[in-house]
C-alpha cells in the first residue's frame, strides 16, 4: 500500500509521523511524508519518501511570538491560510500516486484533495480534536464549560478554524472537479460518513471520552523513530559523567521574542535550584553556560530524557510523550494551542507540578518548580508508573488496523 501522510506543523508535529512512518514500512508499506523543506533530511534520512509542503512554520511561529496564547493561535492561523491554497496544490501532487492519505490536524484542507482524487483517507491526530462533553476544546482552553458548552466549543473551533480558508477551500475545489460547498456542510458529511481518526496518544494519558463516535480511535503514541548510528559529542558525554543527572531545559520549536533575555533567566533559575542543566538551543535559540550548564543543538529525546533528572520543556504534544515515556519529571512552561492542556494532563497524572505558564515564567518560579519537581520523589515515581504502562502500548499497531478496515 503506498501511504501518503500530509504533515503539516513544527519539529513537534512532523517527528512523530516520521517515526509512524517508518513502522509502516517495517509493515511492508510505501510511505511518503508530505512536509515542510526544514524537515526534508529528518525523512529522508530514515528511508522514506519525502514530498513538499511550502510553508515556513519557523518563520510562522516567530511571527506569533510574544504576543498572548490566543493572539498567537490567531496569527499562526491567519499565517497558515494565506498559504492555503499553495499547500493544498502541493498536497494534490503528492497524493497522486499514494493509494489512501493520512492527515494531520493542520493539513485538514488534504481532505478535499481525497475527496477530489477519489482516495480513502483518515485523520491521524497528536490532540482530541473531536468534541466532547468531558472536557473543552484542548487546543483553546483548559477550563471545563460544562457538559454542553465543552461541545459546543469544540464544534465551534472546527467550523471557525476553516473560515480563514474558505477561498482557498474553492478554488482547490474547483481546480478538481469537485462542487463548492460550505464548511459546515463539509464537516457535517465528514461526520456522517464515519471517518475514522486515529489518535496518537495513551489512553492513559487522555482517557477515550464516552461520547465519541467508533469512528474515533486512541491507539497510542507514535514515537520518534530511532536516529541512525547517533552517539553523543564527547562534551556531551563527559557532561553526563561528571556529576549528578541534570535537568533538561528547552522549548522546542517554540521562538523567543528575546532569546537573550530567557537565557538568562533559565541560567539563574538553574543556579538558585543547585542543579545542573542541558539546555537545548531550539527554535528560541537558548545558550547559558556555566561550571553545571551545557548548552547543545539537537539531541534525541528518546536517548537524553531517560538520563535527566527532570525535564523543563513547553509541553508540546511530542515532548510531553517523550518525557513520560523517559519516565522522568516535567516542569512544564506552556505558551499556546495544546500546551496548556498537555501540562493539565502532566499535573493530573502526578508527574509534574504546577505548570508555569511562558507569559508569567520567572527564575524564581522555574526555580521553585524545579526543586520541586527533583527533590519531591512522588514525581518520579508517577512517571515511572506512566512509563511502564506506556511501554505495552503499541500505537503504530493500531493506525494498522484501522488502514486494513479502511482499505
Amino acid at each position: 500500500m503506498r501511504i501518503a501522510i500530509m504533515a503539516v506543523g513544527s519539529r513537534g508535529d512532523v517527528v512523530p509521523y516520521v517515526g509512524l512512518g517508518v513502522r509502516l514500512e517495517q509493515a511492508g508499506h510505501e510511505v511518503t511524508v508530505a512536509t515542510h523543506a526544514v524537515f526534508e533530511k529528518l525523512v529522508t534520512g530514515h528511508g522514506l519518501g519525502y514530498a513538499l509542503l511550502p510553508l515556513d512554520t519557523r518563520e510562522e511561529l516567530s511571527a506569533a511570538a510574544g504576543g498572548g496564547p490566543m493572539a498567537g493561535i490567531l496569527a499562526v492561523n491567519r499565517s497558515v491560510a494565506a498559504q492555503a491554497l499553495p499547500l493544498a496544490r502541493a498536497m494534490v501532487e503528492a497524493a497522486r500516486p499514494a493509494d489512501v492519505l493520512l492527515l494531520t490536524p493542520a493539513g485538514w484542507i488534504g481532505g478535499h484533495v481525497a475527496e477530489g482524487l477519489r482516495l480513502p483517507s483518515m485523520g491521524a491526530y497528536l490532540q482530541p480534536m473531536t468534541p466532547t462533553r468531558e472536557f473543552p476544546p484542548s487546543t483553546v482552553t483548559t477550563r471545563s464549560l460544562g457538559a454542553r458548552g465543552n461541545r459546543a466549543a469544540a464544534r465551534a473551533v472546527l467550523e471557525l478554524g476553516q473560515v480563514p480558508y474558505r477561498r482557498a477551500v474553492r478554488a482547490i475545489r474547483a481546480e478538481l472537479g469537485l462542487p463548492p460547498v460550505g464548511h459546515r456542510t463539509w464537516l457535517r458529511n465528514l461526520d456522517a460518513s464515519g471517518w475514522p481518526i486515529c489518535y496518537g496518544y495513551s489512553a492513559s494519558v487522555v482517557p477515550q471520552p464516552a461520547d465519541w463516535p467508533s469512528s474515533c480511535t486512541t491507539v497510542g503514541y507514535w514515537w520518534a523513530a530511532p536516529e541512525p548510528g547517533f552517539t553523543p559529542s564527547e562534551e556531551l558525554a563527559a557532561f553526563l559523567a561528571a556529576g549528578p543527572p541534570p535537568v533538561y531545559v528547552g522549548f522546542g520549536s517554540m521562538p523567543a521574542a528575546d532569546g537573550e533575555a530567557l537565557s538568562e533567566l533559565v541560567a539563574q533559575a538553574v543556579r538558585r535550584a543547585g542543579v545542573r542543566a542541558v539546555v537545548s538551543e531550539g527554535w528560541a535559540g537558548l545558550h547559558a553556560s556555566g561550571d553545571d550548564i551545557l548548552t547543545v543543538a539537537e539531541v534525541p529525546h528518546e536517548w537524553l530524557f531517560p538520563r535527566m533528572a527532570a525535564v523543563v520543556h513547553h509541553a508540546g504534544a511530542g515532548t510531553t510523550a517523550a518525557g513520560l515515556r523517559a519516565g522522568v519529571p516535567a516542569v512544564p512552561v506552556p505558551l499556546m494551542v495544546d500546551q496548556p492542556f498537555w501540562a493539565r494532563r502532566l499535573q493530573a497524572l502526578g508527574a509534574a507540578p504546577d505548570a508555569i505558564p511562558f507569559r508569567r515564567l520567572t527564575a524564581d518560579r522555574l526555580a521553585a518548580g524545579l526543586t520541586r519537581a527533583v527533590h519531591d520523589p512522588s514525581y518520579r515515581r508517577r512517571a515511572g508508573q506512566v512509563a511502564a504502562g506506556l511501554a505495552a502500548e503499541d500505537g503504530a499497531a493500531g493506525v494498522l488496523r484501522v488502514l486494513e478496515r479502511l482499505m
